[in-house]
Parts: structure tokens; C-alpha cells; sequence
């Protein structure tokens, strides 16, 4: 098996959510464990002078009918957020906290938060919809909620942030092949590529 594909993303991206349905297969195909990393992209977006792409004329507009474009392909469930964009911190640290314990179960809990929100719009940077969503996972909404507070999952989250940062990442999804830096839910089939080449 070779190292894994880093995955970095925000919950409260469109192109994440759709990149989140397809890269733990594309990994499994090649062998690839992968790495599930929530930032905030907010933070990431300061550093490179970056704002959201509903903000920005005419890629706004764009960028609002390939989301819908791209869920009919995938044939996802999606409908735009009521609220857009929305701080996701508060899933963020919960994915973290959980991850140290069940990499699995982390990965069905960002799953839930990417539906919720993207599919039946629900403000995920709400602390009781972080912590409902975790009830219905079977996990403890009380534990996850009280490390949703904890100044250690609260650090976490900065310092993942700015580790991403660090190795380049800018926007989300983000991935990190063998070194090589990929930025965008269209670059997957790019990634499919490396992996089956070996790179070039």
C-alpha cells in the first residue's frame, strides 16, 4: 500500500461534499488509504487573498448551476443552503474528537454532516444539529458536544488548519498524492490517473 491521500476539505463546501462521495473508493481501488482532514477554509482563504465563490461576480452564478450540474451526475441528493456559507466548526472539532477514537465512524459522521446540510438544509454550524446528528449515529451527543468546547479539539482545528496551509492548501477539496498537490472536486479523475501511472 502506498502513503495515503490526504484529503483536506470544509463542510460547508459544495465541491467537498461531492469529493467525499467518491475519493474513499477511488483510494480503495489503488490501495490508497485515505486521510480525512476538516479545516477551515475561511482561515485558508486570508492566506491566499481567496473569498467565497458565490461572492465573486459571475463565478458566483457559475458556480451555483455546476453544483446542481454536478449532483445530477453523481446523482446525489443537493439542494443550495439556505444559509451559505456557514462556519463549520463546531462538526469540524467533532470529526477531530472522534477521529482519535473510530476513523470509521468519523468518516460516517461527516457523512451525515454533509447531507445534512447539503441535502436537507440544516445549519450545520448550529452546536445541537452537530450533536444531533451524532445521536443518530449511536454516538454520545453529551461527549461530543463537551468536546466541541474543549479548548484541545478547538486547537486541533487551528492546527490542522494551518498545517494544511503550510503544504499549500488554499481552497477545498484539497488533496496531497505522493506530494503533489490537487485542488478541486474536477481534479479526481486527474488523481485517478496519478495513481494508476505512478505519476509523471
Amino acid at each position: 500500500m502506498g502513503e495515503a491521500i490526504r484529503f483536506y476539505f470544509d463542510f460547508s463546501s459544495p465541491y467537498s461534499y461531492f469529493a467525499s462521495i467518491q475519493i474513499d473508493e477511488i483510494g480503495a481501488r489503488f490501495g490508497r488509504e485515505v486521510e480525512w482532514k476538516p479545516i477551515m477554509i475561511g482561515t485558508a482563504f486570508k492566506a491566499s487573498g481567496n473569498r467565497p465563490l458565490v461572492d465573486q461576480p459571475l463565478k458566483g452564478d457559475y458556480s451555483r448551476h455546476d453544483w446542481e450540474r454536478m449532483a445530477r451526475m453523481l446523482a446525489v441528493p443537493y439542494r443550495f443552503p439556505d444559509r451559505f456559507p456557514v462556519p463549520a466548526l463546531a462538526p469540524s472539532r467533532a470529526f477531530w474528537w472522534l477521529n482519535g477514537q473510530d476513523k470509521a465512524l468519523a468518516r460516517r459522521y461527516a457523512g451525515a454532516v454533509f447531507n445534512a446540510y447539503f441535502a436537507e438544509n440544516r445549519d450545520i454550524s448550529e452546536v445541537a444539529v452537530a450533536t444531533e446528528l451524532a445521536g443518530r449515529l449511536g454516538i454520545d451527543a453529551g461527549a461530543l458536544e463537551a468536546a466541541i468546547q474543549d479548548p484541545v479539539w478547538k486547537q486541533r482545528l487551528k492546527d490542522e488548519t494551518d498545517a494544511a496551509i503550510a503544504v499549500g492548501v488554499f481552497g477545498a477539496p484539497f488533496f496531497v498524492v505522493d506530494g503533489e498537490g490537487f485542488w478541486g472536486a474536477d481534479r479526481l479523475g486527474m488523481i485517478e490517473a496519478w495513481l494508476k501511472r505512478g505519476g509523471w
